[in-house]
This record gives structure tokens, sequence and C-alpha cells, in this order.
């Protein structure tokens, strides 16, 4: 038993990996971190371009793919088969689990990020094509990615909504899986226990951008507002966290929720991501140690994971006191940093950065590809 097995165990969170590399699928590290507790995997084009472009492991399938492929499909290719192999990897959690975690995560080209119709065919797409009961498919919570969400949940199939930066969209995003499952159901649908959903919530690129913001505000106060704004550096992404997983318990309860269950639905999981330290100077768990919690899940990198299983706490904290947070949010309003402006912001950052990855990638692909066929 590690910690990883202890968080699921005694507090309810599952542990997931935030990356995936075929090295890690072929070499059997993938295998070792589920034997050492991780029940899950997430990827996103910014891990598939670090997979890809850092060794030499997808030469051979992308050289033979090129022979009827385009770059772009030849790119693809490479995903789905590493998607596959993990699926087949994290399948016994799935099973075992009774389909609550074994999850791996497959995101939708970046470019749909604002094309609703898209989306929901790409997203459809990717479940027909694997067709394997753990996937998800990932789509981002945009304005345009919501209503997409919504008709994938009316369909039966299983979302992983990704790049939710604001409690406003997080409560769009729980009525999407609400009103998907009410759909499936006036569809017909009469279990809805194979449907299921996490809602990943960024954290730490929230005190980046609120950290960003309150450093500028002190900048031009005087000396005894600086400190006082300075104070509130580092406060803001575990407490918007902690209201997220407030609104998460209000809305999964009562008599339209208990409908849903009758027919065997699950709750859409909250999911903390980007819990690896950006600032130096905080703890490196201070995004894990401090949102643990029942139904929740937490997706980290490999250093994050290796630094839990040597030191990280196994204690419930993600509730411990969600009236200190709702102060804390609003302390940090008080200053001048608008949370909602900041949710905006994030979303159009993240968003061109699973972009930049994806078409820095391509064009990586293509000159190989070139080079490739120069030399042959």
């Amino acid at each position: 038993m590690t910690k990883l097995h202890d968080l699921y165990e005694h507090q309810g969170q599952s542990p997931w990996l935030d990356n995936l590399r075929r090295d890690y699928l072929r070499g059997g590290r993938l295998a070792e971190l589920v034997d050492e507790g991780i029940r899950g995997v997430t990827s996103n084009p910014t891990i598939f371009a670090k997979a890809i472009e850092g060794g030499t492991d997808y030469d051979e399938q992308f050289d033979q793919l090129l022979k009827d492929h385009t770059v772009e499909e030849a790119y693809w290719e490479l995903v789905v088969t590493d998607i596959t192999d993990a699926l087949r990897v994290l399948r016994p959690v799935h099973d075992a689990s009774g389909g609550v975690d074994g999850y791996v995560s497959l995101e939708v080209a970046p470019s749909l990020a604002h094309d609703t119709d898209g989306t929901i065919k790409a997203a459809r797409h990717f479940h027909e094509l694997v067709d394997e009961p753990n996937l998800y498919v990932k789509i981002p919570a945009t304005i345009e990615g919501v209503p997409a969400i919504r008709a994938m949940f009316a369909e039966g199939r299983s979302i992983n909504i990704t790049l939710l930066f604001s409690l406003e969209r997080y409560d769009d995003v729980i009525e999407a899986y609400l009103a998907g499952l009410e759909d499936f159901v006036a569809a017909g649908a009469t279990d809805l226990s194979r449907v299921s959903s996490v809602a990943s919530f960024f954290v730490s690129r929230v005190d980046t951008e609120v950290d960003r913001r309150l450093d500028t505000l002190a900048a031009q106060a005087t000396s005894a507002q600086a400190t006082e704004i300075l104070a509130r550096r580092g406060t803001a992404a575990v407490a918007q966290a902690r209201r997220a997983y407030a609104l998460f318990v209000e809305r999964f309860s009562g008599p339209r929720w208990e409908a849903l269950v009758a027919k065997g639905a699950k709750v859409q999981r909250p999911l903390w991501a980007s819990t690896s330290t950006k600032n130096p100077a905080y703890p490196d768990l201070a995004y894990v140690d401090t949102l643990i919690g029942p139904d929740t899940v937490n997706t980290m990198p490999d250093d994050t994971v290796a630094a839990f299983l040597d030191h990280g706490t196994v204690a419930r904290t993600v509730d411990a006191d969600p009236d200190a947070a709702q102060r804390a949010l609003e302390a940090i309003g008080s200053a001048g940093v608008d949370m909602d402006d900041v949710g905006r912001t994030l979303e159009d950052e993240g968003v061109a950065s699973f972009a930049k990855s994806f078409d820095e990638l391509i064009q990586s692909l293509s000159d190989k590809a070139n080079a490739l066929s120069a030399g042959s």
C-alpha cells in the first residue's frame, strides 16, 4: 500500500497521472504506476507534443503511416495507438471500480474549441473509433463547448470537461451534465450507469494569473496597501477550487439529482488539474494536500506523483473551511482583482497554448516527413 492507495481507500480521491508516453506503455512504467495506486490517465496536445518530439519512439509507425496518410492523419493514428494501449493497462482498474476509475482521456483538436458542431462530430468519432468503456473524450469548457458537452451526455457518452477556470463556467458544465442526462432519459434511456464524467478545474494557473495582477496592483499602491495586497498572493487557486467543491456538493443533491440517481447516474466528479506548483516559493504539494476529499480526482504530473508518494499528507482538506475560502476570494476581489476576468483570460490562454503545441507538433512532423522523403 502506498499513499496513493490510501488517498483512494481512506479519502475517496482518485489519483491520476497527467502524462502519457509511448515508452511508459512499452517499457511498463504505466503499469508500475497503476500498481502504485494511479487510477487513470489524462493527456492533451502539449503532452503528446512533448512525447512525440522527445525521442524516436514514434518514428517507425510514423514512417509507415506516411505511405497512405497525411501528416495530420498520421498524428491522430499515433495518438489513438497510445490511447488504446493505455486503455488496456487501465481496464482492470475500470472493471474493479465498477466504472468509477480506469479512464484515459483523449482531447479533441484545439482548433475546435469554438466550434460546437465540429466538437460534437469529433467527440462522437473518437468514441466510435476507439469504442472502449473507459475512454473519456475531452471537450474544453468554452461557451461553444458547453452545448457540445450536453449533446454528448444526451447520447450516453462519457466526457472529461477540460479548461475550467471559473465558478460560473463550472456551474454551466454541471448543468450541461444534468440536462444531458435528462435528455438521454427523454430519448428512452433507462440505465445511466454507463455514463461517466469529470469536470477538470485547472488550479495552479489561477494563482499564477492572480499573483501577477496582485503584483501590478501592489506596485501602484502605498507601502502599507502593498503589504496587504501581496499577503493575498497564493490564496486564490485553492480558495476557488474549494468553492467549486461546495458547488459540486450543492448541485449533486436534491430531488432533481435523486431522480437521475434512481436510474443509475454517477456524480460528475471535480478533477483538480494543473496541480504542479508553478511558483518555486510555494510548497510542491500546494495544490494536492489542500484539495483532498471524496468524489474528487487529482491528476498529477510525474514529479508531483513522486512528491506525494514521498511526503504527501493523506487527510480530508477540500471542505475544511468553506467560509474561509469565500472570504479569501472576497479579499482578492477587494484588492482589485476581477476573478471573472481572470477566468476568461486563462481560458483564452489555455485554448491558445494547446493550439500552439498542436500546430508546432504538426510542423515538426511535416519537417520529419519531408526529411524522410528526401532520404528515400
